[in-house]
Formats: structure tokens, sequence, C-alpha cells
């Protein structure tokens, strides 16, 4: 994934091989392409009052600031991380209505897509209608590839299924289900060895009021890992949102 070992094996004696960095993830996710995109998917999503909201958010953003308005929620750096990338696997922790997860399927329709979730009503106040509907959502982008969802606490399910899938890799990953402190680190540190290199690891809500502690987890996660990551963190408008890129 994203190597010049295919054709230039030699450069890798000085460049590290991984052409994607965070920055680039950024720069795309800012353009008109990138909006246009995020936009067009949510149009075809069916909608709740958040993602109305969210939607005359942006709208009211570019209106008055155009191309120079920066804003980043987890739909943007998804949007961006699947178009540039092309992942073949994503894994999600917290699903709910499905938007992150049908914009990675909209950007790769035959991408192998797992889910994770409790699927508890009424969570954080919003309807969580489960995974038929999310998997009607990803039929309304498009997407062609395996869809699996396991239902349950991540903290048992995961393990469990990582367990059954000794060696497998996944090109995007996605954290946003468990905010407590402990559990949002633990969440964090049984993914993080899973996802492969030139791979992303996208983490939500750093900048929420309810949980001021996730900046710090990130941080501690990332600061954890055995292998070169480049990471990069958005919270001055929103709810805000982390990522990194694995490179060794």
């Amino acid at each position: 994934m994203n190597s010049l070992f295919s054709r230039h094996e030699e450069l890798g004696k000085w460049y590290n091989p991984v052409l994607v960095d965070p920055e680039t993830i950024i720069a795309f996710a800012h353009t008109r392409e990138c909006r246009r995109f995020v936009r067009k998917t949510f149009a075809r999503l069916a909608p709740d009052a958040y993602s109305r909201y969210i939607t005359d958010f942006r709208h009211e953003g570019e209106k008055k600031f155009g191309e120079h308005w920066r804003y980043l929620d987890i739909v943007d750096v998804v949007a961006a991380t699947a178009q540039l990338i092309q992942p073949t696997s994503y894994l999600e922790i917290g699903v709910r209505r499905g938007r992150s997860m049908a914009t990675a399927a909209a950007a790769a329709p035959k991408c192998a897509l797992y889910g994770f979730d409790m699927w508890m009503a009424d969570y954080a106040g919003m309807e969580n209608p489960g995974p038929d509907f999310v998997k009607t959502e990803l039929r309304r982008v498009g997407h062609r590839g395996p869809v699996s969802f396991v239902d349950g606490n991540s903290h048992v399910t995961l393990p469990k299924f990582f367990a059954e899938k000794a060696n497998e890799k996944f090109s995007i990953i996605v954290v946003d289900g468990d905010h407590s402190d402990e559990g949002a680190l633990q969440d964090l540190r049984d993914v993080l060895p899973r996802l492969a290199v030139g791979g992303a690891l996208i983490f939500d809500d750093i900048s929420h009021p309810a949980h001021p502690n996730l900046r710090q987890v990130w941080r501690q996660a990332i600061a954890e890992v055995d292998f070169a990551i480049r990471a990069f963190e958005y919270g001055s408008l929103g709810y805000g949102v982390a990522f990194a890129i694995r490179v060794g």
C-alpha cells in the first residue's frame, strides 16, 4: 500500500516507502472535490436531526468563508482517507446509523466492512436503528463488498474477533465507541496492532465537552505503539477528530 518498493525497491534506502501522510489527508479533505463528495454521500443517506444540523453547519461555514473555511469531523477524514488510499478492509467500533461506514463504502464500493456495536436504543439521545438499517444505507451508496456486523461489547467481541483473524490487517480503522477514558483507551490498544502499514486510524470526539480526556487518551495510545506512526489532531470547531497513518 502506497509503496515505492513495487517499482524502485532501492529507494527505500532513503525515504520511508509510505507515500501518504496526515498533511496530504488534511489538504484533500479541505478541497471542493472532497466537500462535494461528503455532501453527495449525505444526500443519499436517510437523514436524522444530527445529519441535518451538520449539513446546515457546513453550508453556513462554506457560504461565509468559501474555500478558506477550515473544518474537519470524522466524516471528512473518512472521506478523504478512503478516496486517497482506496481501502480493501475497513473496521469500525461504534457504527450507529453508519454514516462513517457509508462514506468509506461510497469511496471504495468493494471494500470489506466490519462493524462493532452494541446497538443501544437512543444512544446519546439519538435513534440507533440497528444493523439492518445500516445495510440499507450501504446499498444506498452503492456498496458491493462483504459486510459483517458483530453485536456486543467491543471489549469482549473485538479480542475474540482478532483471535479468529490472527493475521488480518485493516486499511482504515475507526474508533467511535466506548467514550469512557478506560474503554476508549482499550479499544485503541486493541486495534492499533491491526492497522496495516499505509493505513489510517481515526478517533472521534477529542474535543467533546462531555468527554474532556479523550484527547489525552488518544495521545497515550499513540505514544505506546512500537511502530512508526504519524498523527494529527483537529479540535477547533465541533467535537474534534484525530487520525494517524502507520508508516512502519
